[in-house]
Protein backbone atom coordinates (compact mmCIF):
# COMPACT_ATOMS: atom_id res chain seq x y z
CA UNK A 1 0.00 0.00 0.00
CA UNK A 2 2.80 2.18 0.39
CA UNK A 3 4.43 2.10 -2.88
CA UNK A 4 0.86 2.43 -4.36
CA UNK A 5 0.56 5.82 -2.24
CA UNK A 6 4.38 6.86 -3.03
CA UNK A 7 3.65 6.05 -7.15
CA UNK A 8 0.29 7.92 -6.97
CA UNK A 9 2.06 10.91 -5.05
CA UNK A 10 5.06 10.99 -7.92
CA UNK A 11 2.89 10.93 -10.74
CA UNK A 12 0.98 13.89 -8.95
CA UNK A 13 4.00 15.86 -8.72
CA UNK A 14 5.02 15.20 -11.97
CA UNK A 15 1.13 16.20 -13.57
CA UNK A 16 1.41 19.44 -11.38
CA UNK A 17 4.98 20.03 -13.22
CA UNK A 18 3.81 19.72 -16.28
CA UNK A 19 0.95 21.52 -16.61
CA UNK A 20 3.07 24.50 -14.74
CA UNK A 21 5.63 24.43 -17.41
CA UNK A 22 2.93 24.24 -20.07
CA UNK A 23 1.31 27.54 -18.16
CA UNK A 24 4.90 29.03 -18.24
CA UNK A 25 5.53 28.13 -22.00
CA UNK A 26 2.06 29.36 -23.38
CA UNK A 27 2.58 32.66 -21.26
CA UNK A 28 5.90 32.80 -22.65
CA UNK A 29 4.78 32.22 -26.52
CA UNK A 30 2.31 34.91 -26.24
CA UNK A 31 4.84 37.01 -25.42
CA UNK A 32 7.12 36.23 -27.79
CA UNK A 33 4.66 36.05 -30.96
CA UNK A 34 3.53 39.75 -29.50
CA UNK A 35 0.07 39.10 -28.10
CA UNK A 36 0.77 40.52 -25.24
CA UNK A 37 0.45 44.47 -26.53
CA UNK A 38 -2.39 46.22 -27.54
CA UNK A 39 -3.68 46.37 -30.58
CA UNK A 40 -3.79 48.95 -33.05
CA UNK A 41 -5.55 50.12 -36.38
CA UNK A 42 -3.12 51.44 -39.34
CA UNK A 43 -4.32 52.87 -42.41
CA UNK A 44 -2.16 52.88 -44.91
CA UNK A 45 -3.22 54.15 -48.63
CA UNK A 46 -1.10 52.75 -51.37
CA UNK A 47 -0.90 52.35 -55.29
CA UNK A 48 -0.87 49.16 -56.96
CA UNK A 49 0.78 49.43 -60.23
CA UNK A 50 0.75 46.31 -62.92
CA UNK A 51 1.95 46.27 -66.14
CA UNK A 52 1.63 43.16 -68.25
CA UNK A 53 3.21 44.30 -71.21
CA UNK A 54 6.58 46.13 -72.66
CA UNK A 55 9.83 44.90 -71.84
CA UNK A 56 9.82 44.21 -68.28
CA UNK A 57 6.11 43.19 -67.02
CA UNK A 58 5.45 43.31 -63.89
CA UNK A 59 2.61 40.43 -64.01
CA UNK A 60 2.82 37.47 -66.45
CA UNK A 61 -0.31 35.38 -67.43
CA UNK A 62 0.52 31.59 -66.60
CA UNK A 63 -2.49 29.83 -67.49
CA UNK A 64 -5.05 30.80 -70.67
CA UNK A 65 -8.19 31.48 -69.99
CA UNK A 66 -10.44 28.02 -70.30
CA UNK A 67 -13.32 29.83 -72.32
CA UNK A 68 -13.13 31.96 -75.68
CA UNK A 69 -14.66 34.98 -73.44
CA UNK A 70 -13.89 38.39 -72.29
CA UNK A 71 -14.51 37.18 -68.58
CA UNK A 72 -10.96 35.87 -68.66
CA UNK A 73 -12.39 32.88 -66.45
CA UNK A 74 -10.04 30.17 -65.56
CA UNK A 75 -6.67 32.58 -66.47
CA UNK A 76 -4.09 32.55 -64.01
CA UNK A 77 -1.00 35.68 -63.67
CA UNK A 78 1.51 35.79 -61.36
CA UNK A 79 3.04 39.41 -60.13
CA UNK A 80 5.18 41.36 -58.88
CA UNK A 81 3.80 44.64 -58.76
CA UNK A 82 5.41 48.38 -57.70
CA UNK A 83 3.50 49.67 -54.06
CA UNK A 84 4.51 53.61 -54.13
CA UNK A 85 3.04 55.88 -51.95
CA UNK A 86 1.36 58.43 -55.12
CA UNK A 87 -0.66 57.38 -58.15
CA UNK A 88 2.85 58.04 -60.39
CA UNK A 89 4.42 54.99 -61.35
CA UNK A 90 7.61 57.27 -60.60
CA UNK A 91 6.74 57.81 -57.08
CA UNK A 92 8.25 56.27 -53.86
CA UNK A 93 8.08 52.48 -54.24
CA UNK A 94 7.77 51.12 -50.56
CA UNK A 95 7.27 47.81 -51.45
CA UNK A 96 5.90 44.75 -53.75
CA UNK A 97 2.50 43.60 -54.46
CA UNK A 98 3.11 39.54 -54.89
CA UNK A 99 1.24 36.88 -55.57
CA UNK A 100 -1.55 35.69 -58.12
CA UNK A 101 -4.61 37.07 -59.71
CA UNK A 102 -7.27 34.47 -61.24
CA UNK A 103 -10.20 34.19 -63.49
CA UNK A 104 -12.53 33.38 -61.27
CA UNK A 105 -16.03 34.13 -62.72
CA UNK A 106 -17.59 33.41 -65.84
CA UNK A 107 -19.93 35.89 -66.97
CA UNK A 108 -17.57 39.00 -65.27
CA UNK A 109 -14.70 40.48 -65.00
CA UNK A 110 -13.80 39.27 -61.15
CA UNK A 111 -10.45 38.03 -59.88
CA UNK A 112 -9.78 36.09 -57.06
CA UNK A 113 -6.69 37.63 -55.70
CA UNK A 114 -3.94 35.98 -53.72
CA UNK A 115 -1.21 38.59 -52.78
CA UNK A 116 1.11 39.99 -50.17
CA UNK A 117 1.89 43.32 -49.62
CA UNK A 118 6.02 43.01 -48.84
CA UNK A 119 7.06 46.34 -47.43
CA UNK A 120 10.88 47.32 -48.26
CA UNK A 121 10.83 50.57 -46.48
CA UNK A 122 10.34 52.82 -43.40
CA UNK A 123 9.30 51.40 -39.90
CA UNK A 124 7.30 48.50 -41.90
CA UNK A 125 10.33 47.20 -43.71
CA UNK A 126 10.05 43.41 -43.96
CA UNK A 127 6.46 42.80 -42.53
CA UNK A 128 3.95 41.84 -44.84
CA UNK A 129 -0.30 42.22 -45.13
CA UNK A 130 -1.65 39.56 -46.76
CA UNK A 131 -5.09 39.59 -48.51
CA UNK A 132 -7.48 37.10 -49.89
CA UNK A 133 -10.49 37.96 -51.58
CA UNK A 134 -13.02 38.69 -54.40
CA UNK A 135 -12.43 41.61 -56.92
CA UNK A 136 -14.64 42.22 -59.19
CA UNK A 137 -12.87 44.45 -61.58
CA UNK A 138 -15.47 46.87 -63.08
CA UNK A 139 -16.93 47.66 -60.18
CA UNK A 140 -15.64 51.36 -58.54
CA UNK A 141 -14.30 50.00 -55.09
CA UNK A 142 -13.88 47.00 -54.06
CA UNK A 143 -13.61 45.34 -50.86
CA UNK A 144 -10.98 42.31 -50.03
CA UNK A 145 -10.56 40.99 -46.73
CA UNK A 146 -6.56 41.64 -45.00
CA UNK A 147 -6.33 37.55 -43.75
CA UNK A 148 -2.60 37.65 -42.06
CA UNK A 149 0.45 39.48 -42.14
CA UNK A 150 4.13 38.92 -40.39
CA UNK A 151 6.43 41.33 -38.96
CA UNK A 152 4.65 44.71 -37.21
CA UNK A 153 1.41 42.75 -39.05
CA UNK A 154 1.84 39.72 -37.38
CA UNK A 155 -2.04 38.47 -36.42
CA UNK A 156 -3.24 41.23 -38.64
CA UNK A 157 -6.78 41.17 -39.86
CA UNK A 158 -8.67 43.80 -41.80
CA UNK A 159 -9.55 45.08 -45.66
CA UNK A 160 -8.72 47.04 -48.13
CA UNK A 161 -10.94 48.88 -50.36
CA UNK A 162 -9.12 48.97 -54.18
CA UNK A 163 -9.77 51.80 -56.39
CA UNK A 164 -8.79 51.62 -60.18
CA UNK A 165 -6.99 55.22 -61.11
CA UNK A 166 -5.67 53.87 -64.50
CA UNK A 167 -6.14 51.33 -66.81
CA UNK A 168 -5.28 51.13 -70.49
CA UNK A 169 -6.08 47.54 -72.07
CA UNK A 170 -4.44 48.43 -75.11
CA UNK A 171 -0.98 48.68 -73.41
CA UNK A 172 -2.17 46.41 -70.52
CA UNK A 173 -0.88 48.99 -67.38
CA UNK A 174 -3.49 49.63 -64.59
CA UNK A 175 -3.03 51.34 -61.27
CA UNK A 176 -5.07 50.54 -58.48
CA UNK A 177 -5.14 52.82 -55.61
CA UNK A 178 -5.83 50.72 -52.44
CA UNK A 179 -6.83 52.39 -48.48
CA UNK A 180 -5.41 49.25 -46.01
CA UNK A 181 -7.63 49.13 -42.68
CA UNK A 182 -5.39 46.59 -40.54
CA UNK A 183 -5.38 46.16 -36.64
CA UNK A 184 -2.56 44.41 -35.62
Amino acid sequence: MSKFILILATQILLLAVVASTEDFARTMNQKHVGLHKEEKLTHLRLYWHDSTGGEKPSSVQIKQPVLNSSSLFGSVSMMDDALTTDVLRNSTVVGQAQGIYAGAAQGEIDFLMVMNFVFKTGKYNGSTITILGRNAVLTEVREMPVVGGSGMFRFARGYVEARTKYFDLKSGVATVEYNCYVLH
